[in-house]
């Protein structure tokens, strides 16, 4: 071996340590990361490995490097060979180590090497504990499956069924690729006679017998030692919910033995049986893919030899029967859906559209309906049939008929109420349609009657006709036509019926509100707004507050200002923080339009508390302006300060930086000094680069050189107090070019007097500008 100088080192290390894992790793690094020859490479590991030979470390990253340089070689490169002689070595000292014998295994598949990746298969099994051989057998399991051995394959898998019984399914799978029909058979039977076995794919029992019919069903004259109509029969009873499947594979089963008449009787028998729409859509759909293809092939067969009179009645015969079938799909279908579930309306209404054009059919359609249906369990809305059947008298011109239903609908029993007011609406409406305007006024009035006797809306034990009196929607539709068709004095009574029974909506309020305003009622419709907010509660009540005291302004503006006074405060009592801004700044608007400027602020002062903190920093935006407005800008200092103390910090920021701009134009310098310093805790230079060019340019304007220095200061120890690192960093960042790092402290003091130089030109500069300064501007000293 040639050695470099670089190498003497890890040599003499690895001399030293002939034992020591650590050495050899650092020799080897070395060699990969400098040396271009990988053979030298493999010479440092065959040295190591022959100090220690039980090395798994050693071993698995000597092979896993071997392996990665043949990755863009060919499989007949000798290489490959040295590289499996090395796995046979390395595996004579770790044939306990199951990750060196499935990159072994894996590595001759990939080589195409049958013989020797089965032989080295048995000896991985032969010499790993049985608690690892699931790790190699998949391996095994590969092999036969990648490759033409129907004969090792078939061996190889018993072996493997003797070990994992609860696999056989892979056997099952084996077994029907390689043709081997009836065995393949015979293994689906056993899963699915033996309740402990699952399966491995996650598959039901359902889908295991839908595989093995098919299977029976496509070999018919593979299978012998199984009798195969037992066996679906079987499955038929057993398991309903792929009685579909199982019957078109019985079906299917006697069509390969060519008895076509047993498989047109089994599809009979099938759709006649079957309790899902799933199954007889299977099972109808078989049916009818196979009296096409009877009609195709008989048709092939014409335009090939010709047809006699007898085929040409067969196959006027078969094209009767398909058609015959396809006629009957839609009400054999709605049968089996009603035969299912006898309380399905949206099939029972399907099933009147499929008697288009025959009236009794439909008549007796509905009245089997509404006999059969029991509104407490429809699947559906059961007044819906009520209301079609009458409507289904309408459009024939029957009005007399369509009452007579909608007397029977309004008796019958419904499951909610709301069905009951669906009957009585579409009753009312027909009237309408038909111009009856007075008729449907009767009804209405009729559905709305208020018993005697109160009963619980929800009550279920109460039949709906006790409590149709509290159905919004009736109600809502009485108030509709009142104002349409009736009176003033009615539609009012409508809507002191609607909140007498405490069945109002904030929306019918407002509705009653609007209606009084139109026909000049302000007073009453104020009485209705004050109903209104004692019937609901925070955060309902919140559309009528604000309407109510909107209407009030508008219609009164200053005269009652005690009254809306009272009205706001009483608002504002309870009055949730999502809901308060807009309340307070219409309060504090009213103040001052038509009230005292100091309530106003108060006002304001009250809402910078009440509302929602996210909404806090935009209300004392308002005060601040409202108050600058009415008192003045210094009268704004305390509002400052407050804000200052409950904001969050990054809104302190803004507010500081504007408070401070203010004192600079009111001329105090020294209070807009203050502001900046007391700020600057809350500001990292690295991220606040606004707030600090601001203080640098209203020092340059108004400072000295001790303000600049004391400016600089508070940056560096905000920046430290940010950054614990600071100080170092700066300290690095100022070193001289020549590579002396010279004293830390001296370095910084050396920055910041060349920030103060660069202060003083700037302010030079500002004052050979001819710029107007500030009378309390100071002066730099020289």
């Amino acid at each position: 071996m040639l050695f470099d100088e670089e190498d003497v080192a890890y040599e003499e290390d690895v001399i030293r340590n002939p034992y020591s894992l650590k050495s050899w790793f650092r020799y080897i690094n070395h060699k990969t990361k400098f040396c271009s020859n990988w053979v030298s490479v493999y010479l440092v590991y065959e040295r190591a490995i022959k100090q220690m030979p039980g090395s798994y470390k050693l071993w698995y990253n000597y092979l896993k490097l071997r392996r990665a340089h043949l990755k863009n070689k060919c499989i007949n490169d000798p290489e490959y060979e040295e590289v499996n002689n090395a796995y046979d070595r390395a595996l004579a000292y770790l044939n306990k180590m199951p990750r060196i014998w499935i990159d072994y295994c894996e590595f001759l598949l990939d080589q195409c090497l049958i013989t020797r990746t089965r032989k080295a298969c048995d000896r991985a099994l032969r010499s790993l504990p049985i608690t690892q051989h699931y790790r190699i057998w998949p391996i095994f399991l590969d092999l036969v499956e990648s490759f033409d051995i129907p004969d090792t394959g078939v061996k190889v898998y018993k072996r493997y069924s003797k070990l994992k019984p609860e696999d056989v399914e892979d056997h099952a799978n084996y077994l029907k690729k390689v043709g081997l029909v009836d065995e393949c058979a015979q293994k689906y039977l056993f899963l699915l006679n033996n309740e402990d076995i699952h399966s491995k794919y996650g598959k039901t029992k359902h889908q295991l017998w839908h595989e093995l019919c098919e299977l029976l069903a496509k070999n018919p004259t593979k299978i012998k030692s199984i009798k195969v109509e037992p066996i679906l029969r079987q499955g038929i009873q057993k398991y309903v919910d792929q009685v579909g499947q199982l019957w078109n594979s019985l079906a299917s089963y006697y069509i390969g033995l060519g008895n076509f008449e047993r498989a047109r009787d089994i599809y009979e028998e099938g759709m006649t049986k079957v309790m899902t729409v799933r199954d007889f859509t299977q099972i109808f759909d078989a049916y009818s893919q196979f009296e096409e293809n009877l009609i195709s092939n008989l048709m092939e067969q014409a335009n090939n030899e010709g047809l006699d009179d007898d085929d040409d009645l067969e196959l006027e015969m078969r094209l009767a029967r398909l058609e015959y079938l396809m006629d009957r799909r839609p009400l054999l279908l709605n049968k089996v859906l009603l035969r299912q579930n006898p309380h399905n309306v949206p099939e029972w209404l399907k099933r009147v559209s499929l008697y288009e054009d025959k009236p009794k059919d439909i008549i007796d359609t509905f009245t089997e309906a509404i006999r059969n249906v029991d509104p407490k369990q429809a699947n559906g809305k059961y007044h819906q049939l009520w209301i079609e059947f009458a409507k289904f008298y309408e459009k024939n011109n029957q009005i007399h008929e369509a009452k007579y239903v909608f007397e029977k609908a309004i008796k019958s029993n419904y499951k909610h109420v709301d069905e009951l007011a669906n009957v009585w609406c579409e009753w009312i409406e027909m009237e309408l349609r038909h111009d009856n305007a007075e008729n449907a006024l009767k009804l209405i009035q009729r559905a709305c009657v208020v018993p005697k006797k109160k009963y619980d809306y929800f009550d279920p034990n109460e039949p709906v006709q006790n409590r149709l009196y509290k159905s919004l929607k009736l109600w809502s539709m009485y108030t509709d036509l009142e104002e349409s068709l009736g009176t003033f004095d009615g539609v009012k009574k409508c809507y002191e019926n609607i909140i007498d029974l405490r069945i109002a909506t904030p929306q019918i309020i407002i509705n009653y509100g609007i209606f009084l305003e139109e026909n000049n009622y302000f007073e009453e419709a104020f009485r209705a707004y004050e109903k209104g907010i004692a019937l609901f509660k925070w955060p309902v009540v919140y559309d009528i507050w604000l309407r109510y005291l909107t209407k009030f302004i508008a219609r009164y503006g200053g005269s009652k200002l005690e009254r809306l006074r009272d009205l706001f405060e009483q608002c504002l009592e309870n009055i949730p923080q999502k809901f308060a801004k807009e309340i307070y700044l219409l309060y504090a608007k009213l103040e001052e339009n038509h009230g005292l400027a100091r309530r106003a602020i108060k006002i304001y002062e009250r809402g910078t508390d009440a509302v929602l903190a996210e909404e806090r920093y935009e209300m004392f935006n308002i005060y601040i302006q409202q108050v600058a407005s009415m008192k003045g800008v210094t009268a704004t200092r305390e509002i400052f300060e407050k804000a200052i103390e409950v904001l969050p910090d990054d809104q302190v920021k803004e507010i500081c930086m504007r408070y401070a701009e203010m004192e600079r134009k009111l001329g105090e310098i020294d209070r807009a000094r203050a502001i900046y310093v007391h700020c600057s805790q809350i500001c990292d230079p690295k991220t606040n680069n606004k707030f600090w060019q601001t203080w640098k340019e209203f020092e340059i304007a108004h400072g000295n050189e001790d303000t600049v220095r004391e400016m600089l200061r508070i940056k560096r120890s905000v920046q430290a107090t940010f950054n614990v690192e600071f100080n170092f960093m700066a300290a690095q960042m100022v070193v001289p070019q020549s590579g002396k790092p010279g004293d830390a402290m001296k370095s910084l003091e050396s920055a910041v007097e060349a920030e103060v130089q660069q202060v003083a030109k700037s302010k030079e500069t500002l004052n050979n500008a001819n710029i107007p300064k500030s009378k309390n501007s100071i002066q730099f000293v020289k």
